[in-house]
């Protein structure tokens, strides 16, 4: 299982400070995990990171994103040991905007919470 105490990342003024535990961790990592580019950054291994960040702005059908939204979320996330499960995938697109929303499972407590993300 992975550990989960880690540094606190206020994502809004990108500043690192303080450690967080439990489920604030898992939901920062959902986070991070989810606006991170996979492949991207040596620092991260391959299965680390979304794939999401080719569909934003492309011309894409909203067929095809229907199909690949909820899958390259589901695979960004179900890795993890410490989730479960990752259901209710719904997204919103505005322009070259992205606005996700999915309900995480964690494995070892029975509250499940949902985790908002805008790329």
């Amino acid at each position: 299982m992975e550990p989960s105490k880690t540094w606190s990342i206020d994502f809004e003024n990108g500043s690192i400070g303080g450690f967080i535990d439990n489920e604030t961790a898992l939901i920062q990592f959902a986070r991070k995990a989810i606006m991170t580019e996979r492949t991207k950054y040596a620092i991260y291994s391959d299965n680390y990171g979304c794939e999401l960040h080719g569909l934003i702005g492309d011309d894409v059908t909203p067929a095809l994103l229907d199909a690949e939204i909820p899958r390259l979320i589901y695979e960004t996330l179900a890795y993890d040991d410490r989730i479960s499960d990752v259901v209710d995938i719904e997204y919103t697109r505005e322009g070259d905007a992205l606005f996700v929303s999915c309900r995480i499972i964690p494995t070892q407590s029975d509250a499940d919470f949902v985790l908002e993300v805008t790329m």
